[in-house]
């Protein structure tokens, strides 16, 4: 069997032994890898240059089952037998889904090196689903859940607005109740949504009362076809394919039975999503840090200068041992969370490890921003095309600047790190432990 390019796979995939990692989620990877391989990966930066993907890879994503992976561990049990779903690529039973499995998917799907394609599929799936799961009525549930797990229709997540970024609680869009009290008038504007623009509906943030995170709800809201609702979509530096839409909403119209839980409750139930969105994320972008930098050893080996590969050179090897030994670590700290997780009950992990997840969500950004800037510096004049060899480290370091590894966001989820653990402390002293 040929040994991996160094850095280009994790340590449990190149014979190295590893705790977290029984059979069944060997076969779980070897099924995962085979099916996104051949209906993702090998497409995935030619959709990437087009700007979109199929539609009809959508469709056999959600067929084969592999739209739920996106979902938080455990799965939704009991919903997913109602539809006749019972295993995964007959691999995994959906009552044994572990969030061992979830990672691996995780991984996976971004092996390319790209998020965008990959996101175009799972982000409204994987982000807006929860809340109807986790807080919606039963008559809510029975309305949507069948066409939306089943993928027959889709759904985005809509908090973002043009000037409310990180700062949830300062919401702007209204949901104002008719004097019937039957519906709500929802006015406002959504920015930067991912998948909005091919989505039927989205789980929105709302302000139904006043001002501050107490005046926040979560509302099911549709979108294609709806009039009153017009979108866009938005070009961004990278991501090209993932469906990044501008949301304007002009008195639109939605029954009061759309309200996810209770008026009020918004800002926690967006809050309980955030251990799920933020532990994918530094897991993808880990993902595409091993890419970038896998890519630039690789062509270490090869490229000649002065008489000698690149390789050969002392302070290339040094960049490169320095942005690895960063890789690696993270990484060794992201199976660490995801092994946690899988001991942890859902309101035990939001207190215990919710401030640290912020934390490896923003150092994953930060990896990524020296692996990409070790690829394209070690490209030379290649990791500036946008074509051939150097086309991934262009890609990774034009999407540093905009992405996870753009400083503010590094900033914010650092500083959200420590105001959580500060008042855990408060609250409970033994949470020291964790800084």
């Amino acid at each position: 069997m040929k040994q991996p390019i160094p850095f280009s796979e994790p340590p449990a995939l190149c014979g190295l032994p590893s705790p977290y990692y029984n059979q069944a989620h060997i076969a779980w990877r070897r099924a995962c890898r085979s099916f996104i391989d051949e209906n993702l990966t090998q497409h995935a930066i030619d959709w990437e240059r087009d700007g979109f993907v199929p539609d009809d890879v959508f469709q056999k994503f959600a067929s084969a089952n592999m739209l739920v992976p996106s979902l938080p561990a455990p799965l939704p049990v009991e919903w997913l037998k109602k539809l006749g779903i019972h295993n995964v690529l007959d691999t995994v039973k959906v009552e044994n889904w572990d969030y061992i499995h979830t990672a691996i998917y995780t991984d996976e799907m971004t092996r390319s090196g790209l998020q965008g394609p990959a996101a175009s599929l799972t982000t409204g799936y994987s982000y807006a689903i929860p809340p109807i799961l986790k807080f919606g009525s039963q008559q809510l549930q029975e309305r949507f859940l069948p066409d939306l797990l089943l993928g027959k229709k889709r759904i985005c997540i809509a908090i973002t607005e043009p000037n409310t970024g990180s700062d949830v609680a300062g919401i702007q869009t209204t949901a104002t109740k008719t004097a019937d009290g039957k519906q709500y008038v929802v006015n406002g504007t959504k920015k930067w949504i991912t998948n909005g623009l091919w989505s039927s509906y989205a789980t929105m943030a709302v302000r139904t009362s006043g001002p501050g995170p107490a005046g926040l709800s979560l509302l099911l809201v549709p979108l294609l076809d709806q009039p009153g609702v017009s979108m866009r979509k938005i070009k961004v530096a990278g991501h090209l394919t993932s469906g990044t839409t501008f949301i304007e909403l002009d008195e639109v119209r939605v029954p009061v039975e759309n309200l996810i839980g209770q008026e009020g409750q918004g800002m926690k139930y967006i809050m309980t999503n955030f251990n799920h969105e933020r532990l994918t994320i530094a897991i993808g972008v880990t993902r595409q840090a091993r890419v970038a930098l896998a890519a630039a050893f690789e062509y270490c080996l090869q490229r000649e200068a002065f008489g000698k590969t690149l390789m050969e050179q002392p302070v290339v090897r040094h960049r490169l041992a320095k942005a690895g030994a960063l890789l690696e670590s993270q990484w060794a700290w992201i199976e660490q969370f995801v092994y946690q997780m899988t001991k942890l009950g859902k309101v035990e992990a939001d207190v215990e490890l919710g401030g640290l997840t912020a934390l490896a969500k923003a150092q994953a950004g930060i990896v990524l921003d020296e692996c990409a800037r070790c690829a394209v510096l070690l490209f030379g004049g290649n990791g500036f095309t946008t074509t051939g060899r150097g086309e991934i480290a262009e890609r990774k370091y034009y999407l540093v600047g905009m992405y996870l590894g753009g400083r503010l966001i590094v900033i914010y989820e650092q500083a959200s790190t420590v105001t959580y653990l500060e008042r855990g402390y408060r609250v409970d002293p033994k949470m020291s432990c964790l800084i």
